[in-house]
């Protein structure tokens, strides 16, 4: 009997952290892939993970999954098909490893993605920026930080996880002024800062007070920020926007829209 449990583990140990030296951003998306996969093959089967046997995980299974996660969980189709790439990963490092189980490994790589439609792509006009800016209330810490949150993201069209990943030590202020990052692919990069950024900046990380590795955003208690948290903030921040600018309501508000806007440079709070 070849239970999968080695198998899986080696996945992340071997594959992904020592062959492939995938980032910790990388690891984490397959780790809750897997570990929502593990979880829905316990309510089916009633066996833990380490008493699962490939058998347990074929083909139909795979597919049974995929379903719960659009019928149930209401993922959309790219969310799953995040998801099943996760699965198909672990599988093709499976197969070299057990190639008794060729076959039925071979059946869930087949499984193919799903297609969908791609939305149009939301875009923010310079009043919506001005708007958005001055949405957060001032006289709050949090407030405070998430003002120059957004007018980061915006100026630099930074991703969510490259926003939430920043230390303090990642901004550069003076002559040259620039924030440094590491985004997809674990690509290094630093982008230039205009100066009613960099003054925000130099106001913020004055008040923030925080040593070079701890996170720039963080929340009250200094943990980082979540991909989620910035998510609802930036919601929340929208709908008291919309009662200025109301054009936001019509439109779905969240952090990578910040990355789409009319060439527009915030103008300096009127506050």
């Amino acid at each position: 009997m070849t239970l999968i449990a080695p198998t899986l583990q080696l996945f992340f140990t071997d594959r992904l952290i020592q062959q492939r030296q995938a980032s910790p951003r990388t690891i984490a998306a397959y780790r809750d892939a897997l570990k929502l996969l593990l979880e829905f093959v316990h309510e089916q089967t009633k066996k833990l993970p380490a008493q699962l046997d490939w058998e347990d995980l074929d083909s139909t299974m795979i597919s049974r999954f995929l379903n719960y996660l659009e019928n149930q969980r209401q993922n959309s189709a790219r969310t799953r098909n995040v998801r099943l790439t996760a699965i198909r990963s672990f599988y093709s490092y499976a197969s070299l490893r057990h190639p008794e189980h060729a076959l039925p490994i071979q059946r869930v790589l087949a499984i193919p993605p799903k297609r969908f439609e791609k939305r149009i792509v939301t875009f923010l006009t310079a009043p919506e920026v001005d708007a958005m800016i001055d949405a957060p209330d001032q006289s709050k810490w949090e407030g405070r930080r998430d003002k120059v949150l957004m007018l980061l993201a915006i100026q630099t069209g930074l991703r969510v996880s490259e926003i939430t990943g920043l230390n303090c030590s990642d901004i550069s202020l003076g002559p040259g002024a620039n924030v440094r990052c590491e985004g997809k692919g674990r690509k290094q990069r630093a982008v230039p800062l205009n100066n009613i950024v960099e003054a925000m900046l130099r106001v913020w990380l004055k008040e923030r007070a925080g040593q070079p590795q701890e996170p720039l955003f963080p929340t009250r208690n200094g943990r980082r920020l979540s991909r989620d948290a910035v998510e609802l903030r930036a919601t929340t921040h929208a709908k008291t926007a919309a009662q200025q600018c109301p054009s936001l309501a019509g439109k779905a508000i969240h952090p990578h829209v910040f990355r789409h806007y009319l060439c527009h440079v915030p103008a300096p709070s009127r506050r």
